[in-house]
C-alpha cells in the first residue's frame, strides 16, 4: 500500500528502510518523549513487525527518507485505531508530521472503516501536541504522572479525532 500527500510518499516498510530506521530508533532527540533507546536486537524485532504491517509506513521526501508512521486498529473494538509517528530531527518543523497524518487519517477513516483516531503524547512534546492539534485531534483526556521515561514521571496527554 502507498499512500500520497502533494509533497510525500507513505510507502510500505522496506528491507532497505532498516539502516534509517535504527538510526531513527536510537536517537536520542527522536525517543526522548517516547521511550528508552531499545537495544539493536529489540529495534530489529519492531522492524521486522513493520516490515509485516500493512498500516505501517515509510515518510519519503523523493529518494530520502524523512519519517514513519503508521496505525494500529483495536483488536478489541476494530472501529478505533491507535496512530503514531516519528520524524527524523533534520526533518523537523517542515509540516511533514501534518501532512502524512492528514493521510494517514484518511486512509484509516476510508479504507479500515475507522470511525476514530487516538493518539499519545507527554505534555511535553510540544512539536506533537502542534501536529495533532493542526490535524483535527482533540485532547480529551490528562493521565497526570502516568509515564514512566528515564526514571522520571510525566503527564501523558490523550488525543482523539472522530470521522
Amino acid at each position: 500500500m502507498t499512500l500520497y500527500t502533494p509533497r510525500f510518499t507513505l510507502s510500505s516498510f522496506q528491507e532497505s528502510d532498516w539502516p534509517f530506521f535504527l538510526h531513527l530508533r536510537s536517537n536520542e532527540s527522536v525517543m526522548r518523549y517516547m521511550a528508552e533507546i531499545a537495544s539493536q536486537t529489540q529495534i530489529r524485532t519492531l522492524f521486522d513487525d513493520r516490515l509485516h504491517d500493512s498500516n505501517a509506513f515509510i515518510i519519503r521526501d523523493g529518494d530520502n527518507v524523512v519519517g514513519d508512521i503508521g496505525l494500529r486498529i483495536s483488536q478489541h473494538n476494530p472501529h478505533e485505531a491507535d496512530i503514531g509517528y516519528a520524524i527524523a530531527p533534520a526533518a523537523q518543523g517542515r509540516g511533514i508530521a501534518s501532512e502524512a497524518l492528514q493521510a494517514l487519517c484518511e486512509y484509516a477513516f476510508s479504507q479500515h472503516n475507522v470511525a476514530a483516531l487516538n493518539a499519545w503524547v507527554l505534555a511535553e512534546n510540544q512539536g506533537s501536541v502542534r501536529v495533532l492539534e493542526k490535524s483535527g485531534f482533540n485532547r480529551v483526556q490528562v493521565l497526570e504522572g502516568v509515564y514512566l521515561l528515564a526514571g522520571e514521571y510525566y503527564d501523558d496527554w490523550v488525543y482523539r479525532r472522530e470521522k
